[in-house]
């Protein structure tokens, strides 16, 4: 069972991360819709500001809390956040709280050793309401993908983009409820589970990229196109890991090389399209997105490398 101090930070952790992301899942939803679909974008902007509260709530008490290798992964925010938040609410008028932004670029990671059981009440409070409002949102997604699937509704969002976001919504509640429950993984049982999940999400990214950039953008598009290859050759190996572990170690190194790759391709994409260099139609905002997961899983992959 969990200690009460790793409780308390494991769960800030990743509350810090996936929050924002449901939010802008929430937010990625709402601006795909046409005006036919208000309703449903009347339900997209609720969940994001419900997301916003609680990762208010979550940044307030996190400070000297956080898990170092967490605090400068680059997975909460980024250098690029900031400023994609506040071109992607100028380029489509739906607001975006971006004092969170900067009261997490203010964080200290872990010190505080004190007034940990103070917290632990606060922090399952936090989870149990997230645990709550996660499958409302599971099923938002659900409903905007079978609408899509079945020619009911029209988005600007890819359907496998719908699914993909999705997915990562179930995860996050499937984390979280471990959590809740306090149970201590297995760490060579998560690793193939986290990098079947995650280099299938990369792999996503890359055809995601690919489908965005404006036509001329050739040599992006071959690059995108490589990364996807890459890791939907990872994504096979590590279920293929899942009935042979001694494959793990193997694959976990090539894993963490290709994901540095992709992690500095996005970098890249994320600073040219908010410097205007990049011919795209993806917001700005989607680019730091995918910027941090891939930072979320660099982390990951760099405690799989040393443990499994």
């Amino acid at each position: 069972m969990l200690s009460n101090e790793d409780f308390v930070r494991q769960s800030l952790d990743l509350n810090l991360f996936f929050l924002r992301i449901m939010k802008e899942h929430s937010f990625f939803l709402e601006a795909g819709f046409t005006p036919v679909n208000a309703d449903l974008a009347r339900q997209a902007d609720a969940f994001k500001n419900q997301f916003e509260t609680l990762l208010k709530e979550v940044v307030f008490i996190a400070n000297g809390f956080i898990s170092p290798d967490v605090a400068s992964s680059g997975e909460i925010v980024t250098g690029f956040t900031l400023n994609a938040e506040r071109a992607t609410t100028f380029f489509t008028g739906i607001q975006l709280d971006t004092s969170i932004t900067m009261a997490e670029l203010s964080l200290t990671k872990g010190g505080k050793q004190s007034n940990i059981q103070t917290l632990v009440q606060r922090v399952a409070d936090i989870n149990q309401r997230v645990i709550v409002l996660l499958p409302g949102l599971i099923n938002l997604k659900t409903i905007v993908l079978d609408s899509m699937l079945t020619c009911k509704i029209y988005t600007f969002n890819y359907p496998l983009l719908i699914d993909h976001i999705r997915r990562e919504a179930i995860l996050f509640l499937e984390l979280l409820t471990r959590l809740q429950n306090r149970v201590v993984i297995d760490i060579a049982r998560f690793a193939l589970e986290q990098e079947s999940f995650w280099n299938k999400i990369m792999a996503e990214h890359a055809k995601f990229i690919r489908g965005l950039l404006d036509p001329t953008e050739e040599a992006l598009f071959q690059t995108a196109d490589k990364f996807g290859r890459e890791f939907d050759m990872l994504t096979a190996k590590a279920l293929a890991a899942q009935t042979q572990i001694n494959l793990l170690p193997q694959v976990t190194r090539k894993s963490l090389m290709e994901t540095a790759a992709i992690r500095d391709f996005k970098r890249q994409g994320t600073e040219g399209i908010l410097a205007c260099k990049i011919r795209s139609i993806i917001i700005p905002l989607l680019g730091d997105h995918v910027l941090r997961e891939a930072n979320h899983y660099l982390r990951l992959l760099k405690i799989f490398s040393m443990t499994v």
